[in-house]
């Protein structure tokens, strides 16, 4: 975590912005969650231990961390950005439930070796690529 808010101070500090108590707090908080976030759930978990900070706040915080590369901004098509934590080096892929909503994220090997045959044989020079797959968890098919 040391890391990454070094990372985080040093973007802040090359766009000529103050690093702020609040948006440490904001960072913070960001990097404890194992979910996927939306600007509107961490703005309330970090409401819960400090009623100060407001949301603008919290929004501006979230896409300064997208930016500096801390936090991948994902659209799973519930009409609002969620962010997770980015993991350089680290890739993964998503289930998502049309029912409640769960996000399960796995990886497999297969699958990644199989989009760069994909690429490559199409001559394309893959940079980045996301998987989602959209369907019912268990709970909710078992209901």
């Amino acid at each position: 975590m040391a890391d990454k808010r070094e990372m985080f101070r040093n973007y802040i500090s090359q766009q000529g912005l103050k690093l702020t108590r609040q948006r440490e707090i904001i960072l913070d908080e960001f990097l404890r969650a194992a979910a996927h976030l939306s600007t509107e759930e961490l703005y309330h978990r970090v409401r819960k231990k400090h009623s100060h900070i407001g949301y603008a706040t919290v929004y501006r915080t979230l896409k300064l961390l997208a930016e500096c590369g801390l936090a991948k901004e994902r659209d799973f098509g519930g009409g609002q950005s969620l962010y997770e934590v980015a993991h350089r080096g680290y890739h993964h892929d998503h289930l998502i439930c049309v029912e409640c909503g769960e996000i399960i994220e796995f990886e497999n090997a297969r699958i990644e070796e199989l989009q760069k045959q994909v690429a490559h044989e199409h001559g394309f020079v893959m940079t980045d690529h996301r998987l989602e797959i959209y369907g019912r968890c268990a709970k909710c098919s078992s209901s």
